[in-house]
């Protein structure tokens, strides 16, 4: 016997709710996973993988390209000195000690120098000179000469010590030795070889064991001798470039207990 049940009334209508909301609740749940599945890249896909990486792994991160302010302020200083520096200059040369005895001032000078600077304070210069020593009246008679003459050439190296003072002045002070050769000539002479030797012919070097050379070979004075030099100077700028300066030297040679002593005062341009 088959029993049939009663249906409920209004049992539908609530079957047909619970459906239909069963339906909408997995309606989102749905939609969000497909969303996700979107988003997702394909490792297998290049073309994604450049799109999707961030351009900030391209440049290290806090790396910035440095603005034109900050590139000049890296560049490198220019050099407040230059690394050579030339000279020329020419004046007159006082003379001491047993030079001026027989040697007046007023000769003229030609030098010319080199230096190697190695900061705007510190340098090595190297200078060679040309002294133009006039025979007194004096020496003449003593080397019974009508006429002669009489000069130096030095070479120089000396350490320099320079202090700027201004942009456009600056001092100098240097020492250093120095080599020196004498020579000079007499017109002729009356003395006789073999004679004693006055002052005269000790300092002018014609001297062999207190006696004038036999030989006669007297008229011309040849000799080498070592000694030191000290100077200080000052400097003015008068274009980028270039400047003229002002020194005055103390000179000393001495060789067999003959010396030499010169006080030259130079102007020239330095570049």
């Amino acid at each position: 016997m088959i029993r049939k049940f009663a249906v409920v009334p209004g049992s539908r209508i609530v079957l047909a709710g619970l459906l239909s909301a069963t339906i909408l609740a997995g309606m989102p749940l749905l939609s969000a996973q497909q969303s996700s599945a979107q988003q997702t890249p394909d490792p297998q896909s290049p073309d994604q993988s450049r799109q999707t990486q961030p351009q900030a792994e391209n440049q290290p991160q806090g790396s910035q390209e440095p603005t034109p302010e900050e590139s000049t302020s890296r560049r490198r200083k220019p050099r407040e000195y230059k690394p050579w520096t030339f000279s020329v200059g020419g004046g007159g040369s006082l003379t001491s000690g047993t030079t001026s005895t027989f040697a007046r001032g007023g000769g003229g000078i030609v030098a010319a120098g080199v230096a190697r600077n190695y900061s705007k304070y510190i340098g090595f210069r190297l200078d060679v000179q040309w002294d133009n020593l006039p025979l007194r009246n004096f020496a003449l008679q003593q080397a019974q000469a009508p006429g002669g003459n009489d000069h130096v050439y030095s070479a120089m190296l000396d350490p320099t010590i320079t202090i700027p003072a201004t942009k456009l002045w600056s001092g100098y002070i240097l020492i250093g030795p120095s080599f020196y050769h004498r020579s000079g000539k007499l017109d002729s002479s009356k003395a006789v070889p073999g004679s004693a030797c006055s002052p005269f012919w000790l300092w002018w070097g014609a001297c062999y064991a207190g006696s004038l050379r036999l030989d006669g070979k007297f008229l011309q004075s040849s000799q080498n001798e070592l000694g030191e030099n000290f100077g200080a100077g000052i400097a003015r700028k008068i274009r980028s470039n270039v400047e003229i300066y002002g020194e005055f030297r103390l000179l000393h040679g001495t060789h067999n207990s003959i010396t030499t002593d010169l006080r030259p005062v130079t102007i020239g341009v330095r570049w």
